[in-house]
């Protein structure tokens, strides 16, 4: 069956946890809510009475007929039996009630730890690991989670109602009683042989259905690139093809887990064709020690032994779902941090100083990108970083905004070791623009607000008003309260990126980072782009990774990098002067842009 399982792989941060770890995480769930827990015990306890006494009740009953007893006293059992029913529904709602509170609360802490485990996750996490995957552990694997709470209640309900049956057996006939405990060990023995192709079973299927989950959530995220090549046909069909492979098994795991009820059933039903006929020569042969009415009620006692019982021995079959589940989350939570602080330092303030001292760093063994890299940026200055592609430019803003854990050397941010600051503190002092800014659904004002959520509306607005004289906001159907879309789809790049700046403005951080869109813009929006940058720039520590010969000029020094070293630096016309990387650069990417240039003249 090796065809099903092909992409199913572990993940790199996936671990094996035994039973006993597994419940014992469950297990801290349930302790705040232990009070919960006991009263669902006192009503399990009293709920397992009433099936055997209704059963003894009609035993009396067919009794009383059978000797010929006036039919008032048959009616007498019968309102009896019609009373415990009410009561024991009475019982079983307030059961169900309070298990659906305690199942409730329990996956709603574990799915808020999950939140809380994705939201810690290191920005390289994202890059290794689909999101799509990371999601199907927070949303589906957290509600399977839950069978784990369901099933371990339902345990002790059926455990006291074998134990009441158990005794009303005993009560009945001795004999008949101990061979109906000699038949059940079959039973459990049928249904622990099924654990451990349960849990492998639905380990396979959950990871199929994160599968599902990262190929809708990829699909949906691309659908405008797709459509614009006209892949559609492609992307359907490798759906297509990760859909047929959950459905293969899931249905794996349907048959395996469908294939317990009928055996056991078969051994409940083999058990009781032997009481049957123990059963019947004890009643015909000493019809004193078994009447009709026991034998019934033995008959009836024995299904309500062996049902529980059945669901009791296949509670570990059945409870691999869970534990699998939970296995998933767990790893998730328990996913080792690669950047790690050595100390948590107070950040009150922050100039703005950053050396880099020999740093190394490398995605992987095999990638070096800094090698013994160093560099100093004084307070307040404005650093322009160009390269090739690869050259290691948005590495040393990963590094600095602590997205990536460096290997060798040090950073320091006026100088303090980066590693021994507290990290949430530091990142307050920090504004970051991507290459392409992402918004949040809602309108403009409230993406803004997101720098500083407890800016007030006069506060966003004067952010907004800052970059370029805040003509860009009469672009804008509705102003600040204009809908951006999902993911700002119902902005240009440009205004994007006004956005972004402003949320950051309204910040104010003490270093500035910008990673420059590639895109083409109009010379208009470059222009109000400009301006805001200028605006967000001023007097703090900017580092920018350049595409614009505009936010190059204005630097106060630009950094040449080739292969993960500084190579050259200096203004923009001593290092075209030079005639080195930054003049070929220069003639690449950014003398299109200057006004006089004639592409016909070389």
């Amino acid at each position: 069956m090796g065809f099903v399982l092909d992409g199913l792989d572990a993940e790199a941060y996936d671990r094996q946890y035994s039973d006993g770890e597994l419940l014992r995480r469950i297990t801290a769930y349930f302790r705040p809510h232990v009070k919960t827990m006991v009263l669902v015990s006192i009503v399990t306890a009293v709920g397992s009475i009433f099936p055997p006494l209704a059963a003894k009740l009609i035993s009396k009953g067919i009794d009383d007929a059978a000797k010929g007893e006036d039919v008032t006293i048959v009616l007498k059992w019968a309102a009896f039996i019609t009373f415990l029913g009410v009561v024991g529904w009475l019982v079983n709602y307030l059961r169900q009630r309070y298990t659906a509170i305690a199942v409730g609360e329990v996956v709603l802490k574990v799915r808020e730890d999950s939140m809380n485990a994705v939201l810690a996750r290191d920005m390289s996490f994202y890059d290794e690991f689909a999101s799509g995957k990371v999601v199907s552990r927070v949303l589906s694997d957290t509600n399977d989670f839950s069978s784990v709470v369901t099933l371990s209640i339902e345990l002790l309900s059926q455990v006291m109602l074998v134990i009441a049956v158990t005794a009303s057996l005993f009560f009945v006939n001795v004999t008949l009683g101990w061979i109906t405990l000699a038949i059940s060990p079959l039973v459990i023995v049928a249904a622990l042989a099924f654990r451990r192709i349960a849990r492998s079973a639905t380990q396979q299927a959950q990871r199929a259905s994160s599968l599902v989950n990262s190929a809708v959530s990829e699909t949906v995220s691309g659908i405008g690139v797709a459509k614009s090549f006209r892949r559609e046909a492609l992307i359907y069909k490798e759906f297509a093809e990760t859909n047929a492979m959950q459905y293969r098994i899931k249905v794996r795991q349907s048959i395996i887990f469908g294939s317990i009820w009928p055996v056991l059933g078969s051994i409940t039903g083999l058990a009781l064709v032997v009481l049957v006929y123990f059963g019947g020569r004890i009643s015909i042969e000493n019809p004193a020690n078994l009447s009709v009415g026991d034998w019934f009620l033995f008959i009836q006692s024995v299904g309500l032994f062996f049902f529980p019982l059945t669901s009791i021995a296949s509670f570990w079959s059945q409870f691999q779902l869970g534990l699998a589940a939970g296995e998933r989350v767990f790893a998730l939570m328990d996913a080792e941090a690669r950047v790690t602080q050595s100390d948590s330092l107070p950040v009150t303030e922050m100039p703005g100083e950053v050396v880099f001292k020999n740093v190394r760093f490398a995605y992987n063994p095999e990638s070096v990108v800094l090698n013994d890299f160093n560099l100093h940026i004084k307070v307040g200055e404005k650093i322009a970083i160009v390269g090739h592609t690869g050259a290691g430019k948005s590495s040393i803003v990963k590094l600095l905004l602590r997205f990536y854990e460096f290997q060798g050397g040090s950073i320091f941010i006026d100088g303090r070791d980066i590693r021994t600051l507290d990290l949430a503190a530091y990142r307050t002092h920090t504004g970051l623009v991507p290459q392409v800014p992402f918004l949040f659904s809602g309108n403009v004002m409230e993406n803004i607000r997101y720098g500083r959520p407890e800016a007030d509306d006069t506060e966003v607005l004067k952010a907004a008003q800052a970059l370029g004289g805040g003509e860009w906001l009469a672009d804008l159907p509705d102003g600040l309260m204009s809908d951006v879309g999902e993911r700002g789809s119902r902005l240009s790049l440009g205004q994007r990126q006004l956005v972004a700046l402003a949320r950051v403005l309204l910040r104010n951080p003490s270093i500035f980072f910008l990673d420059e869109a590639t895109a083409s813009i109009d010379p208009f929006t470059e222009a109000q782009i400009q301006e805001g940058l200028d605006v967000v720039m001023q007097g703090r520590t900017s580092i920018v990774i350049a595409h614009r010969l505009s936010t190059v000029r204005s630097a106060d020094r630009i950094l040449v990098l080739k292969n993960g070293d500084v190579i050259e630096q200096g203004s923009h016309e001593s290092l075209l002067a030079g005639g080195g990387h930054y003049a070929e650069l220069y003639n690449t990417y950014f003398r299109h842009q200057t006004f006089d240039y004639r592409p016909w003249e070389g």
